[in-house]
């Protein structure tokens, strides 16, 4: 079995070939274009026996080239940055560079067997667009929220409402209407943020009754888990990225961070996990501390956790763990 590591970039990809004890056999540069991913295939094809293909997992770059792949029935494993970071260190290569990232990948993903392969896009990728789509607008938004903050302050400090006041349209309209009657350049550009903020305000309205509407068709097994809404929802879909290519709840759970790490030899004592993908963690996190404020179930099992010695960010990870498990099983349900 070849192993072929993709060090991608937004130029170039560069491909690394290398025999199943991790020895160098060929390596080849490309442009970063789909004609050029031809070239890769017939290069590909004049190395010996059967091959596997290892990518860094950085989708925004190597999306197009793994598409293309794919489409050839060709088989693409993802390398976490991490691993293959940890796989350059320990090699006697020193230095870096394009070449050695993809030694450093291909060897990763001989060591780890068991990496998640990748898939064509399908519902996940364009659900992942409109999540991404809505963030942007919602860090937009706030940022204007702030210059407009610091010009009402200018302005006069008893107009600048409460901390979450100007999330909702009513709030800027009742501003607005506040602002109408004084003059001056300030009150202007004041003016000017609001309506910009109005309509950042309706797209991402409009952006969660379409998440809403999707989520409902894609995940209705997830969105019966207790905190788990609609936007949380489509963030889950949308990372995971087909919840089968993960082999079990496990590897789930290692992907997303909520699987606590050994450390210690001498005693079964654990640490928080600071890896994996933080997205999907995040999105755990809250629907943890919603069922920790309303449902029952997550109540008594963190008051019993509590009563045992366990802190309450030790017993809320916890239960990040069990949630983790029960988003995998409703995932799959939702999986045809």
């Amino acid at each position: 079995m070849v192993t072929i590591g993709v060090d991608a970039h937004k130029r170039t990809h560069t491909l690394v070939a290398v025999d199943e004890v991790g020895r160098k056999l060929a390596e080849l540069t490309i442009a970063a274009i789909s004609r050029e991913h031809l070239k890769v295939l017939e290069w590909a094809a004049k190395l010996p026996g059967q091959r596997r293909w290892a990518v860094e997992d950085c989708r925004g770059v190597s999306r197009r080239l793994e598409r293309d792949l794919l489409a050839a029935g060709e088989r693409i494993a993802r390398v976490p940055t991490k691993l293959m970071a940890g796989t350059r260190k320990s090699a006697r290569t020193y230095g870096k560079s394009d070449p050695i990232d993809a030694l450093a990948v291909a060897r990763a993903a001989q060591r780890e067997p068991d990496l998640p392969e990748a898939r064509l896009d399908g519902a996940e990728r364009e659900l992942r667009l409109l999540v991404d789509h809505r963030e942007h607008l919602v860090n937009e938004r706030t940022r204007l929220i702030s210059r407009l903050r610091w010009h009402l302050h200018e302005l006069d400090p008893a107009l600048e409402p409460r901390r979450k006041g100007l999330a909702s349209a009513a709030a800027l309209r009742r501003l607005d209407a506040q602002l109408e009657p004084l003059t001056g350049t300030l009150v202007r550009i004041a003016r000017e943020l609001i309506l910009r903020c109005l309509e950042l305000t309706g797209s991402i309205r409009s952006l969660e009754r379409e998440l809403t509407e999707r989520t409902r068709a894609l995940a209705p097994a997830l969105l019966a888990v207790p905190g788990c809404g609609a936007v949380t929802a489509a963030k889950l879909v949308a990372e995971t990225a087909h919840v089968r290519r993960f082999r079990s709840a496990a590897a789930y759970a290692r992907h997303n961070g909520t699987a606590p790490l050994p450390a210690s030899s001498a005693s079964e004592r654990h640490r928080l996990s600071r890896i994996g993908n933080r997205q999907l963690n995040a999105a755990l996190h809250r629907i943890a501390i919603t069922q920790a404020r309303f449902h029952p179930a997550a109540q008594t099992m963190l008051t019993r956790l509590h009563d045992t010695g366990k802190t309450r960010a030790e017993a809320r990870r916890i239960l990040k763990r069990r949630l983790s498990d029960i988003v995998y099983r409703a995932l799959l349900a939702d999986c045809p």
